[in-house]
């Protein structure tokens, strides 16, 4: 969603600000601002648009200030226009401040400060905050702001600065993303660590309801009490050119690529063949097991696929029922949580917003909590029960790949520790599984080898308006998945369906030339999929399948193959979906598209 930063320092804030945005560009946007504070107050700057708009306009207006505030806008409330766009003032622009989240009550705030003489331009939520925040100004910033805030519900993270005081920039968050970076003589806010790597590695986390005051004198950070409170310096340890391209025409073919050493990463000193599992931020105990009726596994987009893959491996090894739900969906329906439940929540930034609020319904109800995300310090892992952290460094491409591919790792690692708890798998069958993962890099490595196949489908069939993907099984699971990918990066409409369920509606959609791809690689299922191919082909479909190798048999019937390494069933999806996400990366490529930005989207969905 929208992407926030601020500097004070003593260098000139406007290029850092805009550097900073462009850091933050992943996280989807329609247009951009500053605000700088000058000698002359606060001058803003701001326009519809891609970043290179603002730079532009910054170019021919320069604004020079060591103070400032910058934003990358998402729209949710208004249009995507200039006036929209963020930063936002109040009509005397003494007040400037950028926003990340939704005010879930800014209509009546509205109406309370219009009969109170304030004037509104835009359409916008985040409007009614720098009115708010004047309104209460009485010669105290800080003091306004957290009044400010205590009369707003819904999310946020903020960034103020004021005329009357030009001397510090404010900050505060509350379910939306907020770190403060600290550097020598000089101290950023943003809402993620890429945009202030460049300048430190050392950054405060901060949890809801913290503010935050950047001076000369450095940083105070204050409860919502206004009390003094004090925090342990997070160390980032990833280097700066993790989140730029390293050489790649897009992120997303970088992260693609990355999904080897990702699938190790999330692998190491969890898994062993000398050793039994080792999941330090997860303490589940055998006891704690048995007194669990049921798994709810929820999250949202991407992240639900592959608690789809989820469900299936917990109850293939483990043996306990497991519901998989959309979180959206799931925080809706009253679903039956008790003490006896446990739920997984899934989110790769660990900030989306449907899928936190879930966690939170969760615990009020007594259930435990065990959240999967890719980011150290982010709302899920802190205010869940347990964590599993799934290594894959930053992803920067909307379109998620080597995030999906460590959820997938992270499902069979809690299948597995939770099927040696419960004792429902021989120790041989335990020690082979891992065997199995501990291959799978090496193994992702080799899929990454056969593209040529791939381009060459991709180049043929770019231009179909429609696609269908088919699997049984797990294979149906990654389908879904190849399904969102195509849709999200190449506008292709695309669906996916189980093999079994063609005959219920599904195959009156295949004519002459329908392209299908058809994922075979459950070795009890093949037989059953290879009918439903010749189902599709019979009627005119042209088909590529991915398969295992050695089964050479489907050439028979399909236009192309993608073989992938043959591993265990339960761990084929780590592979197949490596295909799947390179036929979607090329056919957006061959339509021109920006793979990295895809249009309408955002990263991390943190307003609901």
């Amino acid at each position: 969603m929208c992407g926030i930063v601020g500097y004070f320092g003593l260098r000139e804030a406007a290029p850092i600000l805009v550097e900073g945005l462009e850091k933050l560009e992943y996280r989807g946007y329609d247009s951009a601002g500053v605000a700088i504070l000058s000698e002359e107050g606060i001058e803003v700057s701001k326009c519809k648009g891609r970043l290179a708009n603002l730079e532009n306009r910054l170019m021919e207006n320069p604004l020079e200030g060591n103070i400032g505030i910058g934003h990358t806008r998402w729209a949710t409330h208004g249009e995507p226009s200039d006036v929209n766009s963020h930063p936002h003032s109040n009509a005397k622009v003494s007040v400037s401040v950028v926003h990340n989240g939704i005010i879930e009550n800014y209509l009546r705030l509205r109406e309370w400060l219009t009969s109170k003489g304030y004037e509104f331009l835009s359409e916008t939520d985040t409007e009614v905050i720098p009115n708010l925040i004047d309104y209460y100004y009485k010669g105290n910033l800080i003091e306004a702001v957290m009044k400010a805030v205590s009369k707003m519900e819904g999310s946020y993270a903020i960034g103020v600065v004021c005329s009357k005081e030009p001397d510090k920039l404010v900050a505060v968050r509350k379910d939306s993303p907020l770190i403060v970076g600290l550097g020598k003589d000089e101290y950023f806010i943003a809402s993620d660590i890429p945009a202030v790597l460049n300048h430190t590695r050392d950054i405060y986390l901060l949890e809801d309801k913290e503010f935050v005051v950047l001076t000369k004198d450095g940083v105070t950070l204050l409860n919502e009490m206004g009390e003094t409170i004090n925090k342990e310096v997070y160390h980032v340890t990833w280097n700066a050119d993790a989140a730029e391209k390293g050489g790649y025409e897009d992120f997303m073919l970088k992260e693609i690529h990355e999904q080897p050493k990702a699938i190790k990463d999330t692998l190491t000193s969890r898994i062993s063949l000398d050793h039994d599992i080792v999941l330090d931020k997860i303490t589940i105990t055998e006891e704690t097991l048995k007194n669990i009726d049921r798994i709810y596994m929820v999250a949202c987009g991407t992240a639900y696929h592959a608690a789809v893959v989820g469900k299936y491996v917990i109850e293939k090894l483990a043996k306990i029922p497991v519901e998989v739900d959309i979180a959206s969906e799931f925080r809706y329906r009253d679903p039956l949580i008790t003490e006896k439940s446990l739920i997984i929540v899934v989110s790769q930034s660990g900030e989306t917003a449907d899928t936190l609020a879930v966690l939170r319904d969760g615990k009020k109800k007594g259930a435990r909590v065990i959240a999967i995300t890719n980011v150290v310090g982010s709302s899920a892992s802190r205010e869940a029960d347990d964590v599993l952290y799934t290594w894959a460094g930053p992803e920067i491409a909307v379109a998620s790949t080597k995030a999906y591919v460590t959820q997938l790792i992270a499902m069979y690692i809690i299948a597995l520790h939770f099927a040696s708890l419960k004792k429902t798998l021989r120790q041989d069958e335990i020690y082979n599984i891992k065997k199995a993962m501990l291959e799978l890099s090496g193994l992702a490595e080799e899929t990454l080898k056969h593209k040529d196949v791939l381009q060459k489908f991709a180049s043929q069939t770019y231009m179909e308006k429609d696609m269908f993907f088919l699997g049984r099984g797990l294979d149906y699971a990654v389908s879904m998945e190849g399904s969102l990918k195509l849709k999200e990066i190449s506008y292709i409409h695309s669906e996916a369906y189980a093999g079994g369920e063609l005959k219920h509606g599904p195959i009156a959609l295949i004519e002459k030339g329908t392209v299908v791809i058809a994922t075979l690689t459950q070795k009890d299922l093949i037989d059953k999929m290879v009918s439903n191919i010749k189902e599709v082909v019979t009627r005119g479909a042209k088909v590529m399948a991915i398969t295992i190798e050695g089964n050479k048999d489907i050439e028979k019937t399909v236009d192309s193959v993608i073989y992938i390494p043959e591993t265990l069933d339960i761990l084929s999806p780590v592979l197949s979906v490596i295909s799947l996400q390179l036929i979607s990366y090329y056919m957006a490529k061959q339509k021109a598209c920006d793979v990295d930005k895809p249009r309408n989207l955002a990263k991390s969905v943190t307003v609901e």
